[in-house]
């Protein structure tokens, strides 16, 4: 209710001078979102194209983002902005690759290490290719494209430099922001907002690779529900993983849920033989700095047994999504050889090479 009053003050003070809008429709749209109604995918789509566009100031984009604080996105939006940012991202063809995407929505509140990331060079060097899609941290330190330019990766939209690194360490990377215009027009908002957004739920949906396989990690139960409906309407083969207190992805802190299509289940830290841990264990540090300590202790097989069992557990279900045959057993034996070997490390230290 604070924010619904502040954004009202901010248009309907004239002396404000914050918000100049120019659209008439942004106030009555401002307002149909704020009575909890929702957008059909045509008009989300019309949205995200508007914001690409420049067509919105950044407090006008502020009080877009915002409302999505107050009420949960439907099926239709996400579909509708997905389409959006799809339609206007920069293609990029792997698809002679069977690669995986690991990834959380972030916005968890947790402020963990580069999780996803790890377990994505753990997949990597288990022998899978792996297309990881990330960005900058906006709700945590370190997002995945921090932790890669503390190693000095160049990002880059090179097909040929892609392939390469597809080719000879079975991994690369996709920096958000250069593929999806969109992203790129609304990093400045998110970051200054510092809380989750609507863009949280959709960037893992808009790898410009369109991966075939994909692991997304939720921080909530609607959204675990809402992405494994939007799942099943594709032909992506997914797993969606929520720790039920509250990690976006598998914490080995609490009980966990897993999706994979046909199938749904919860889990116990010690059900897979690995031992529960505590929220602190995983904490990224306050650097973009530290969370590149971690990431090394962990490819390098000297981080703690949590940092490592967590890193461990995400990269086998990702294994498992592509090889669903697998028993999660055999998958996180793969996911450990590829650590403890240093096949890991190997692949990672081959990447930066490249990159």
């Amino acid at each position: 209710m604070r924010w619904v009053i502040f954004v009202w003050l901010l248009y309907d003070n004239p002396e404000c001078g914050i918000l100049n809008f120019k659209l008439k429709n942004m106030k009555q749209l401002l307002y149909r979102l704020f009575e909890h109604q929702y957008l059909d995918k045509n008009e989300a789509s019309q949205l995200l194209q508007n914001i690409a566009g420049g067509k919105y100031n950044e407090a006008q984009v502020a009080s877009l983002i915002t409302v999505f604080l107050m009420r949960s996105i439907s099926v239709e939006e996400i579909v509708g902005f997905r389409a959006a940012l799809l339609e206007m991202s920069l293609p990029v063809d792997l698809s002679d690759y069977p690669f995986i995407d690991i990834v959380g929505t972030g916005g968890d509140g947790k402020n963990t290490f580069n999780i996803s990331t790890a377990a994505c060079f753990t997949v990597a060097g288990a022998g899978y290719h792996v297309v990881k899609h990330g960005n900058y941290g906006a709700t945590s330190v370190s997002g995945a494209s921090n932790v890669m330019e503390q190693h000095g990766i160049k990002f880059t939209t090179d097909v040929d430099r892609l392939r390469k690194s597809m080719d000879e360490c079975r991994i690369a990377y996709l920096h958000a922001p250069l593929f999806n215009p969109a992203l790129k027009a609304v990093a400045t908002v998110r970051k200054n907002l510092a809380v989750r957004t609507f863009f949280n739920i959709i960037g893992p949906l808009v790898n410009p690779a369109k991966p075939p396989y994909q692991l997304l990690g939720v921080y909530n139960l609607p959204l675990f529900r809402l992405y494994s409906y939007a799942y099943q309407a594709s032909d992506i083969q997914f797993g969606v993983v929520h720790s039920l207190d509250g990690f976006d992805e598998i914490s080995l802190t609490d009980d966990f849920k897993v999706m994979m299509p046909g199938r749904e289940k919860i889990y116990t830290p010690e059900i897979l033989q690995f031992n529960r841990i505590n929220e602190s264990d995983l904490y990224g540090g306050d650097t973009p700095e530290d969370a590149a300590r971690i990431f090394d202790a962990v490819l390098m097989n000297t981080a703690t047994a949590a940092q490592r069992d967590c890193v461990i557990v995400n990269a086998a279900f990702a294994i498992q999504v592509i090889c669903p045959e697998k028993k999660i057993d055999t998958c996180i034996a793969e996911a450990k050889d590829s650590l403890e070997s240093g096949k890991a490390k190997r692949t990672f230290d081959k990447f930066v090479e490249i990159n």
